[in-house]
């Protein structure tokens, strides 16, 4: 199946730090690495890598020339791209010494979709496949409705959690995927046992994928809950490492894989893709996945089913 990502795409400016700065400090970064990033483009990367037919879409502005480049030469379709005048879209990335990086998101030409725009694409695009959202860019929940509209399976990674998120008509969705933060958010609750049941009853058509970051990953779907740990590996960093799992899940979700099966490969995917430096660059292909998968490089895990 293929998938349409309305996606952000972003130069990341990576400093690496020994710790993060704090107010009024002023220090000088190890190293600075130029890479190519953004949640969307992440995402698709990483889902062009493990298999799927992914097709990107947004606006490409000035300075983001290797932004295209990048996406098609990991096996992205860049044609429904569209261009401008405008500065494209950027992060400040800190990585400290343990991996953890915190990020500051200039939206830039990631802001700048039309309902115009996203008509066409998705009238382009078809009636079969998943659209892929992420919280960088603009219209989003005019996305979701369109692309319901129009019969299209839509998975929403509600990052970066804001506000308007909880306007979205996210009873639409069939995935909905969230860190422990946003799941509280969304849900209104103080703890993270409770988001999945406040979900599932809030947004009873809509599968859930909760990330736990060093302690795994939750999932609901089809009224069964699935939880999965971490491996234990060495964090170079983590910047793209929720972006891996993701594009890895849905593979497995689209090509028919259980979801046990789909979550170890996602689990092994971003246990690749965190001892790697770097954004997209980091991001497995299936190959190598399924071979860390094969040969247990980093150990086994087992999935719990709960009914």
């Amino acid at each position: 199946m293929k998938i349409l990502n309305f996606g952000s795409m972003n130069l990341d400016y990576v400093y690496r730090v020994d710790t993060f700065i704090q107010p009024g400090e002023t220090k000088s970064s190890q190293s600075l690495m130029v890479n190519c990033g953004g949640k969307g483009l992440n995402q698709s990367i990483a889902a062009a890598k493990a298999g799927n037919e992914v097709v990107h879409c947004g606006v490409v502005g000035n300075g983001g020339e290797m932004l295209e480049k990048q996406l098609a030469a990991n096996g992205v379709d860049t044609s429904y791209l569209a261009h401008s005048a405008e500065q494209c879209g950027h992060a400040i990335i800190q990585v400290d010494d343990k991996g953890q990086n915190c990020i500051l998101l200039y939206g830039g030409t990631n802001r700048l979709l039309t309902e115009e725009y996203i008509a066409n694409v998705l009238d382009s695009f078809g009636g079969e496949g998943m659209v892929l959202l992420q919280n960088e860019t603009n219209l989003v929940g005019h996305i979701i409705a369109e692309a319901h509209k129009r019969g299209l399976k839509t998975a929403l990674n509600a990052a970066p959690m804001e506000e308007d998120v909880k306007s979205y008509p996210l009873e639409l969705l069939d995935w909905l995927i969230v860190n422990e933060v946003e799941g509280k958010q969304i849900a209104g609750c103080d703890s993270e046992e409770e988001i999945i049941g406040i979900l599932k009853e809030k947004y009873p058509q809509c599968s859930v994928l909760l990330t736990l970051g060093s302690r795994g990953a939750r999932c609901y779907t089809e009224g069964k809950e699935y939880r999965i740990g971490c491996f234990d590996v060495e964090v170079v960093d983590t910047t793209a490492a929720g972006d891996t799992f993701s594009g890895y899940f849905l593979y497995g979700v689209l090509n028919g894989k259980s979801i046990p099966y789909a979550l170890l490969l996602a689990t092994t995917a971003s246990a690749i893709a965190i001892g790697k430096a770097g954004a997209s660059d980091s991001v497995p292909y299936l190959a190598q996945v399924e071979e860390a998968m094969e040969r247990q490089t980093f150990g086994t895990l087992d999935v719990a089913v709960l009914e």
